[in-house]
């Protein structure tokens, strides 16, 4: 028997195996997950859309800012001047080539109440600790803005390390404190909107909000996209969500002043991850976490995110539900965790069988077929035609949500350079989905044994769902971040000349190819 007569038994025979019921039963599955995830971003994108149709008509009755707020008299002076003060806290790690925009972008908020911004790092060795002072002394007379210097975190994860020592040192007549990553684009009416919605509604325990990724192009930056946008849905309800993103909090300064339900305590005692704690903290006091429809936020991946930092990131993603504060927290970590990897391996076997069917038909077609081979060959055609079908539907409605929230940032940032779908390419969209949804149950599995995670050059070790050991090499961790791409380490007292040059350089690179997003 030749090696293609071997691979012909094995193809049908597969396809036979793939026509069982048990297989039509994984299959029909795959579809179902499939058009799920269509409906959820359909129902996203309705909620988006509404937003921009509510902005075109206040727009149409002569609101210019609607932007800014709905209401052009929530603009007068006599209403601005009440407004609380807002201390916004970003824990800065390294410099790439989107801090200098997004810094910019976060620091020339529109909203008119006071506002103070603390810039938190690790130690004055950070190549964002010159970069930022630069910014800032460029807006010294304009902005209430100071740099932190945090040091070593020994009990937490670095990032809620900065945090903490940014809400201590936070002005003590601010109501409001507003987390925010340094990776974040903010639009000039982000800040109010999410001030006005917790002024409406004191019982908000978190407002929050989520990005919209940008692909460079990479197979790693698709992944990243392809990643977060299931997620999307859970952030698109237009209130209340039981979902909470580390990106964009915003809570009230009493609750950390106070410790209100273990906020502080539960961060700094061994806390991994900011936005896990404090959703956990919310789910077991019964607190509201709402998500106002505009809190989407522009996301500019790095150009050159390669698949292995996209691994690095999709394992530090999975890491976190092996963190935990309660019993009843450590049971949801572990039911997200299994439900997780059976929709992800559930949602590409369909493919794999769909290949076989397909191979297999194609083989029968080249040699003759039997009646026998003709019915098989009906069945799995129709098997792999119904999987077609359920991905087409599945991407357009993927697209769609793209498209609005792209519309939807470009209302909420008229002075900025309009953002647009044509560098999507939606073949790697589809390849990224698949790749995915195949590495997230291996890199749960990773994570569950190995009970450590590099994170930006710091290995974390938890024990009983808590930080339990940190250690820290420049020589063994990664240079760079994962999204940003940002280098994480400068010599120290030097100000990094070449970051910010390379950065611009970079920066220039990218807005001069057509298919990119301007930086």
């Amino acid at each position: 028997m030749s090696p293609f007569d071997s691979l012909d038994a094995f193809l049908i025979s597969a396809s036979t195996a793939f026509c069982s019921p048990l297989a039509i039963f994984v299959q029909i599955q795959g579809y179902v997950i499939c058009l799920t995830l269509a409906i959820g971003w359909a129902f996203a994108a309705y909620v988006r859309s509404r937003e921009i149709r509510w902005m075109k008509a206040h727009m149409k009755d002569g609101n210019s800012f609607a932007f800014l707020s709905h209401d052009i008299n929530d603009l007068e002076h006599s209403n601005q001047v009440s407004l609380p003060r807002v201390t916004v806290v970003m824990p800065l790690k390294g410099f790439g080539e989107h801090n200098l925009h997004n810094w910019r972008s976060q620091i020339t908020s529109l909203y008119g109440g006071p506002l103070e911004f603390h810039f938190v790092v690790e130690s004055t060795e950070d190549p964002a600790y010159h970069a930022i002072n630069r910014l800032l002394a460029d807006y010294e007379d304009d902005v209430d803005a100071k740099v932190i210097v945090a040091g070593l975190s020994t009990t937490c994860s670095q990032k809620i390390h900065n945090q903490l020592i940014g809400v201590e040192r936070m002005h003590k007549d601010s109501k409001y404190v507003l987390f925010l990553d340094d990776d974040v684009r903010l639009h000039p009416g982000s800040i109010g909107a999410l001030t006005a919605e917790m002024e409406k509604n004191p019982e908000i325990f978190i407002q929050t909000g989520y990005p919209l990724d940008l692909p460079s192009g990479s197979l790693g930056s698709y992944c990243i996209y392809e990643y977060h946008m299931p997620c999307s849905m859970g952030f698109a309800t237009g209130g209340k969500t039981f979902f909470l993103w580390g990106g964009c909090m915003m809570m009230h300064a009493d609750d950390f002043r106070n410790d209100r339900h273990g906020v502080v305590s539960e961060l700094r005692d061994g806390g991994y991850s900011d936005d896990m704690t404090l959703a956990a903290i919310a789910g077991a006091h019964k607190r509201l976490i709402t998500s106002p429809p505009v809190a989407v936020f522009p996301h500019p991946l790095a150009s050159d995110l390669s698949f292995s930092r996209y691994w690095n990131y999709l394992r530090k993603q999975t890491f976190v539900l092996e963190s935990y504060t309660t019993k009843v927290n450590w049971i949801m970590n572990r039911a997200l965790f299994s439900s997780h990897c059976y929709l992800s391996w559930g949602f590409v076997a369909p493919y794999i069988m769909a290949v076989v069917h397909v191979a297999a038909a194609l083989r029968i077609h080249s040699k003759g077929h039997s009646l026998g081979d003709a019915t098989l060959t009906s069945c799995g055609l129709s098997l792999a035609g119904c999987l077609a079908i359920c991905t087409f539907v599945e991407l357009l409605s993927m697209w769609n949500l793209t498209r609005i929230e792209v519309r939807l940032c470009n209302f909420l940032s008229p002075e900025a350079p309009p953002l647009s779908l044509a560098s999507y390419n939606w073949c790697l969209v589809f390849i990224a989905m698949l790749v995915d949804n195949f590495l997230y149950p291996i890199s749960a599995m990773r994570s569950h044994f190995s009970q450590s995670i590099n994170w930006s050059g710091i290995r974390y070790h938890l024990r009983d769902g808590k930080i339990s050991k940190i250690v820290r090499s420049k020589d063994k961790g990664p240079k760079f971040t994962d999204l940003g791409g940002k280098r994480l380490y400068g010599k120290k007292g030097a100000q990094p000349k070449a970051s910010i040059l390379g950065s611009l350089s970079r920066s220039l690179t990218q807005w001069r190819q057509p298919k990119k997003f301007d930086v």
